[in-house]
């Protein structure tokens, strides 16, 4: 039976613990301590404030060396592509803003812009692409198809359409594919603006902003990888640029620079969103008109910034404007 003795010392032994606790807490939070985190939070306080400054540091950097980079652009590629036509093509999700940049510094190139063809989210589609496939097949009037991969017998009637490696047939159409454009847009595959049938030399292929994700990511990436190498193949050379973000898992400079035919053939830029990126654009295609390709700018998985050969003189061109 418990007595009054063992309530006593229970008791006892609870005030016993509640001042020891007491007099560690007071310990603990002695001046020592107090002054201990104080300081800290203000050696935090002024890192936080360093890294503040040097970040305004750099952003004031980069946007002087930007501006100064765009007043200079003209000059630095003036006459790069004189006398070439560029096909705009606009993957699914791209930056309106980026292609209307990347066509005002193509123009200060000399070049011109045969007009723009924006893929829809259907061409990508998985689903789509028996659809794709027999929709080329039956527009394929006087064209060979490569064979039964319906996003490189695509790819193939659209160069076809769009594109020529005879510099005497740049800005005239291909009789043979008339019709083709009209059924692509009707099918809800594409959309046109400008003149494209009046065929250009070169392509340059602006990437989605964002990535492809989910099961059918790599199917889509395949499709925008396939459809650069058709168009690389159909003209005296493509280019695809895009930003940082498409260097990722599931953007489509990765995918490019993952597949080793296309990559060898396509140039890719993945610095679009810089006046820099966008003059490397030029050097690039120039540089493919010379047969030689390259993947560009500060992704982990880009060779340099540039073409080695960006400070070279231009070459003549002889194409039809």
């Amino acid at each position: 039976m418990i007595d009054f003795r063992y309530h006593l010392v229970s008791i006892v032994a609870i005030f016993l613990a509640l001042a020891v606790g007491i007099v560690m807490g007071t310990t603990l939070l002695s001046s020592p301590a107090i002054e201990s985190a104080l300081q800290n939070a203000q050696d935090l306080r002024k890192s936080n404030n360093d890294y503040r400054e040097q970040l305004g540091a750099l952003q004031a950097r980069e946007e002087r060396n930007d501006a100064f980079v765009s007043a200079e652009m003209p000059a630095i590629i003036r006459g790069q592509l004189t006398g070439e036509r560029v096909l705009l093509v606009a993957a699914p999700g791209s930056s309106g803003t980026l292609r209307e940049q990347a066509e005002q510094v193509l123009v200060e190139a000399g070049a011109t812009i045969s007009g723009q063809v924006t893929l829809t989210e259907k061409y990508v589609e998985p689903a789509q692409a028996n659809f794709v496939d027999q929709l080329s097949i039956s527009l394929a009037t006087g064209v060979t198809l490569p064979g039964t991969d319906p996003h490189k017998n695509a790819a193939a009637l659209l160069a076809a359409t769009l594109l020529t490696t005879d510099d005497t047939q740049a800005g005239t159409e291909n009789t043979a594919t008339r019709g083709v454009l009209e059924g692509f847009v009707e099918a809800n595959l594409l959309t046109i603006d400008g003149t494209p049938a009046k065929r250009a030399t070169l392509a340059l292929v602006v990437a989605p902003d964002g990535l492809f994700t989910g099961e059918k990511a790599q199917e889509q990436t395949s499709a925008l990888v396939t459809l650069a190498a058709g168009l690389d193949a159909g003209a005296q050379g493509a280019v695809l640029a895009g930003t940082m973000t498409s260097t990722q898992p599931g953007g489509l400079i990765a995918a490019l620079r993952g597949t080793s035919d296309a990559a060898a053939k396509v140039s890719s830029v993945d610095t679009l969103d810089m006046p820099a990126g966008r003059a490397v654009v030029v050097f690039a295609l120039r540089e493919q008109l010379g047969g030689r390709s390259g993947q560009y700018g500060l992704g982990a998985d880009a060779a340099e910034f540039q073409p080695a050969s960006s400070a070279a003189t231009p070459a003549p061109s002889t194409s039809g404007s």
